[in-house]
């Protein structure tokens, strides 16, 4: 939007307002629904005609608190991210996120920045075993909620972290907990984007029909068990659970999974090598199900052997069976030398019989919805231990090469934004920093962890950590130098050669450029009011109480607090690149190579809009915005600074 003046405008005061948002989507498909600003669902209904479910009796999933847990989802926050320089790794570089916080709250504040751009999110919720945190969402105000649960215990004392089965609202409180946040985690996913909800047996059917909702049934990817590698409930009179669950759903429909790498294993039946390279070998004749001739006809013809003879798909016993493929892409195969021929014996006789290459080069193969191949939760509570120097201070954590696995098949290696907003000891971060060293790729996190308060007589608290959130942040630190510390192993370990040869050499410089490129930093924000006075409380007051003063920063708020909520506000990236100059004695950010100018200073002069005008030339951006603070400057060099701003080709100004 290009404004000739300085604005003062309404999409600073709150997150995303999805209502908003969707009103103008369905008007852009139907237009006629719109009256005076209002939905007419008669008219709706119109268009929509016999597709409009009338009926009291039909399928449908629903509890206690629905209706609201689903309006929650589309009302905005009006909070923010402050930073956390102190608390962070490499804050100038890095494109990895940890934010404290409900993430309730932190989903909507992500809705503008992060709308469609999430390639993957995993995450493990409470399980609701009666014994784990299930968020008490306020519906009035989750902020002040959110600061007041941070220490679990409520206005009496009272502990808030448990959802007992006694409680007669036991499975409504848990689903009220995940349907807001699952429905704001969507809109983050983009058109390729998976998710992958952890979950064990207690509450796997809710959930999948949650999700179903959510996400579309034709969205559904799969259920994978995983072997936990530990039986639990043994001393129950019922059978002991060894199993957890991921339910995997897409955004879109076209979407699969990839292929997983081959197996030592699996690579033992590429034992064959042509000029092409190592290939294995199936039959061409279709076996298993649906192998009959009157499965699929089009697949049943006769192919030319090396002798000339016709070879048609005969099964065992004689009965007409089908090929794997049509006529048309069996010539195609054909010419490209992917059909193989070999004797083999058949109803006492040696026939020639067709099969079909498949070389190694390229191959991965199919993810199994049954994962007992890899290590269990033993082994990640060592791991984590290990880290620790041995201390235990972490329940239950996610195996590591589990979290591997699932990157591997839902991500590429570039540029990936991967989101966990149930965060826990950080086992994701740490999951994306490991495959990022081992196959060179660019991937980022964004973590997100309610500062959950840790037992007094926990290990963990003793070893100094006050929440959940510290041992995540601590974990990530020390996975990353523990990465670089493999790392510069393997090189000492080639140096210690008597003698260096050019590959030892070669891979060494490989291994250098791998350490220099890892991303093994991050930003910590934390959520909390906004830094604007008048933005909290009663969203409907926003707007009258947001100037109720000449300066409207709140006091102990820094200008970068102010920075970053104005990023959150405008929908972008908090992980672009910020550089700041001093301009006439006034500090300027300069944010994504000049997409954005922000001084938020007093006494500002019209020669500060001459320097960032001649700024923005030098950076040259396609699109230029420039925002001040409302009280920093008076109406003369106001108004001689839009016109400065004009003549720099600059038209959108904002103040605050």
């Amino acid at each position: 939007m290009s404004l000739d003046k300085i604005t003062k405008g309404d999409e600073l005061t709150q997150s995303l307002d999805i209502v908003n948002d969707n009103i103008a989507r369905l008007k852009e498909l139907f237009p006629e629904v719109l009256t005076e600003g209002k939905i007419d669902f008669k008219v709706l209904q119109d268009i929509l005609g016999k597709e409009i479910e009338e009926e009291e009796e039909y399928y449908r999933f629903t509890w206690a608190g629905k209706a609201q847990a689903r309006r929650e989802a589309h009302k905005p926050s009006t909070g923010t991210l402050r930073p956390a320089k102190d608390e962070s790794v490499n804050w100038d570089t890095t494109e990895n996120l940890y934010i404290e916080g409900d993430n309730l709250e932190v989903l909507k504040l992500l809705q503008k920045s992060y709308n469609n751009m999430v390639k993957m999110i995993y995450i493990d919720p409470p399980y609701n075993t009666g014994n784990d945190f299930v968020y008490k969402d306020n519906y009035k105000d989750n902020l002040k909620n959110y600061q007041q649960i941070s220490g679990q215990i409520d206005d009496e004392g009272n502990k808030l972290s448990t959802n007992t089965d006694t409680n007669g609202r036991y499975h409504s409180n848990w689903l009220n907990m995940m349907y807001p946040r699952l429905s704001l985690a969507r809109n983050l996913l983009n058109e390729e984007g998976i998710i992958f909800i952890s979950i064990d047996d207690k509450e796997v059917e809710n959930l999948k029909k949650l999700s179903h909702e959510i996400f579309g049934e034709e969205n559904f990817i799969g259920c994978i068990v995983r072997t936990t590698g530990q039986t639990t409930g043994q001393d129950s009179e019922g059978l002991g659970s060894s199993f957890d669950y991921f339910l995997v759903y897409s955004k879109t429909s076209n979407r699969g999974l990839n292929g997983l790498p081959l197996t030592e294993h699996d690579l033992k039946r590429f034992e064959n090598e042509d000029e092409k390279g190592k290939y294995a070998y199936d039959q061409m004749r279709k076996t298993g199900s649906s192998d009959k001739r009157t499965d699929r006809p089009n697949m049943y013809y006769p192919v030319i052997d090396p002798d000339g003879n016709e070879v048609y798909p005969i099964g065992p016993g004689g009965y007409e069976s089908r090929w794997r493929f049509e006529n048309n892409t069996f010539k195609r195969f054909l010419e490209e030398g992917l059909i193989l021929w070999k004797k083999t014996k058949k109803d006492d006789s040696t026939v020639w019989w067709p099969y079909v290459k498949y070389y190694l080069e390229g191959r991965t193969k199919r993810p199994s919805p049954l994962w007992n191949d890899l290590e269990g939760n033993k082994k990640a509570s060592r791991d984590l231990r290990t880290l620790f120097n041995g201390k235990k201070i972490f329940d239950f954590p996610k195996p590591l090469e589990l979290i591997e696995r699932i990157i591997t098949i839902s991500c590429d290696k570039t540029n990936d934004i991967i989101l966990d907003f149930f965060s826990g000891s950080a086992t994701t971060a740490h999951a994306v920093m490991q495959i990022n060293s081992k196959d060179g790729g660019k991937r980022k996190y964004i973590q997100v962890q309610l500062p959950e308060a840790i037992d007094e007589k926990s290990e963990a608290f003793k070893e100094g950590y006050t929440n959940i959130a510290e041992i995540g942040k601590e974990r990530i630190r020390r996975a990353g130098k523990l990465i670089v510390a493999k790392k510069l192993a393997e090189i000492e370990k080639l140096k210690s050669k008597n003698s260096l040869l050019e590959e030892d050499q070669q891979e060494i410089n490989r291994l250098q450029i791998a350490i220099a490129n890892l991303d093994l930093g991050f930003k910590v924000f934390k959520l909390d009011s906004s830094n604007i006075k008048g933005w909290d409380g009663n969203p409907d007051n926003l707007v009258d109480n947001l100037f109720d003063s000449q300066d409207n920063i709140k006091t102990g708020r820094t200008e970068e607090d102010v920075l970053f909520e104005i990023l959150l506000k405008y929908g972008l990236d908090l992980t672009l690149p910020i550089e700041e100059k001093i301009i006439e004695g006034k500090k300027v950010f300069s944010i994504g190579f000049g997409a954005l100018f922000i001084c938020l200073a007093d006494g500002i002069t019209n020669k500060v809009a001459e320097g960032i005008g001649a700024w923005k030339e030098a950076l040259n951006p396609e699109v230029c915005r420039v925002i001040f603070k409302d009280s920093g400057f008076g109406d003369v060099e106001k108004t001689n600074s839009v016109q400065t701003l004009k003549r720099f080709g600059i038209n959108e100004i904002k103040s605050i």
